[in-house]
């Protein structure tokens, strides 16, 4: 063994806020789609998401579709003014100094938000690797569908092993392993690792930590 794997969510964890309800948020202020119907949509997702009750494929369905009915030059566009307008307000110094702690470390952002959202933000981050949900595309265009396993709950998992068979490793070719998480969502990836920290977390979470004794870290300055 040699070297330390250290895990990190990203929504409400190393930003403080939710990238995937931010990115409905703009495209709703840009008039790409309905106020109406998609801000009702887009809440009810969320509220399921944080209760624990969320249906991922529904979700993604909703989530994905905006992506497959614009050109990726205009998504690619919008992405940049989403960053600087919503997620580089969320980034705060404490989360930085957290990433930047763990620099020699493999560090991975590991998200259930899709992988066109989340990707400039792992680099935002200097994070080296990302596993995160991936929408299917064709030359170079989304379909509105997802790609593969979606990389939630046991999902994440999933994706993070098939991650590590890729480069010839499984968790056991760490001599220790960290995953910080906000939720209780991210359970079956927090039970696996040797070092599971809880970030300003849920209260099942909480509760669920303070029972493991695991630590609890805040990141709000």
């Amino acid at each position: 063994m040699s070297g330390r794997l250290v895990l990190f969510d990203l929504d409400n964890t190393l930003l403080a806020g939710d990238s995937d309800f931010e990115w409905a948020q703009f495209l709703i202020e840009q008039g790409v789609v309905d106020r109406e119907v998609y801000e009702a949509r887009n809440q009810a997702f969320y509220d399921q998401y944080q209760a624990g009750t969320l249906d991922i494929f529904e979700f993604l369905n909703f989530q994905l579709k905006p992506l497959s009915r614009h050109p990726r030059t205009v998504l690619d566009e919008w992405h940049r003014q989403f960053m600087s307008g919503r997620i580089l307000p969320m980034i705060r110094a404490s989360a930085r100094a957290l990433v930047a702690k763990h620099r020699n470390d493999v560090r991975v952002v590991i998200t259930a938000t899709n992988s066109f959202v989340t990707a400039p933000i792992a680099r935002e981050f200097g994070v080296e690797h990302l596993i995160a949900t991936e929408p299917e595309a064709r030359n170079g265009e989304f379909t509105g569908n997802v790609s593969g396993i979606p990389c939630f709950r046991e999902g994440k998992l999933s994706r993070l092993q098939g991650w590590l068979a890729g480069r010839g490793q499984t968790m056991a070719s760490f001599d220790a392993s960290w995953f910080y998480s906000d939720s209780l969502n991210d359970l079956p990836l927090l039970e696996r690792v040797t070092h599971p920290v809880a970030v300003d977390p849920d209260d099942r979470l909480r509760a669920h930590a303070a029972a493991r004794n695991w630590p609890v870290i805040s990141l709000n300055d």
